[in-house]
């Protein structure tokens, strides 16, 4: 297991059932731990790079449960070669025609490579099947297939992790409304996020059945309460980092070379080229 399973200011405030605490997680302290965990982050990275791991991450959850934040706080500070974020648009005609999981498995992680879905091959169980873009036997089917994909997937050395972040009725409703009229987030919300918005209770029956019929002891589920995205965000980065075996890469001590000398060169004036200096 990974070296992080031990106590840390995300959980501080965890009442005694592990349900989260009513403090407010200070700014300070979310930064403080995001960092620390940054720096274990990119242990982990140098690790599936030296070992030559693949790893997948698996993120699902509705319109607003905070997919892109967590995966933003897992990237921000590592390699994008190594960790390499998938989100697939909608199938092309060509792709319709092929069997559904071909244009997931064409992105998953060869060696030294960690792939993080945001939506993945459970769309089918979840917002396909909910807007009726599939029909019930098409669910059927990938039902009696998906874990013998993911089987095969453990099989042949990928480390699979699945996350399914539940956001509450209320904080759903707040975060899309505010997508409504904030220019920086008006891309997030589509005409197909507002008809999925009001099938809040076919989207709880789909997922209880995908987590009937798909959580598997080599590919689980693991649930993360996501109202509070700070605390989403560390516990899912501590919680991942704990599945995962890694260690310490040995690293030798840098120091900065000396640059070259000039030898005779001289700076040439380029501030003609320089755009405007407005802040």
């Amino acid at each position: 297991m990974g070296k992080n399973e031990k106590s840390s200011a995300s959980d501080a405030t965890l009442s005694q059932d592990g349900s989260p605490g009513t403090e407010k997680l200070r700014r300070k302290d979310y930064e403080a731990e995001l960092a620390r965990l940054h720096v274990e982050l990119v242990q982990l990275q140098e690790w599936v790079r030296r070992e030559k791991k693949k790893i997948c991450i698996v993120f699902e959850g509705r319109d607003g449960a905070g997919k892109g934040g967590v995966i933003k706080a897992i990237t921000e500070r590592v390699s994008p070669r190594t960790f390499q974020v998938v989100a697939l648009p909608a199938p092309t005609e060509r792709e319709k025609s092929q069997m559904y999981v071909q244009r997931y498995l064409a992105h998953l992680p060869a060696a030294s490579e960690i792939v993080i879905f945001d939506r993945s091959w459970y769309n089918r169980a979840g917002v396909e099947r909910v807007m009726g873009f599939c029909t019930e036997k098409d669910v059927e089917a990938f039902f009696r297939g998906v874990t013998l994909i993911e089987r095969a997937m453990v099989d042949s050395g990928i480390i699979l992790l699945k996350y399914w972040l539940e956001v509450s009725r209320d904080e759903q409703t707040r975060r899309l409304e505010s997508r409504i009229n904030d220019g920086r987030k008006t891309w997030k919300l589509s005409e197909m996020d507002l008809k999925s918005y009001s099938c809040w209770h076919a989207y709880s029956r789909a997922r209880d059945e995908m987590f009937q019929k798909t959580d598997t002891g080599w590919a689980p589920w693991y649930m993360v309460r996501s109202d509070d995205k700070k605390r989403a965000r560390l516990n899912i980065i501590t919680h991942m980092l704990g599945r995962i075996p890694y260690d310490k890469t040995p690293r030798r001590k840098v120091e900065l070379p000396k640059r070259d000398k000039a030898n005779g060169y001289v700076e040439p004036d380029y501030t003609s080229k320089l755009i405007p200096e407005l802040f």
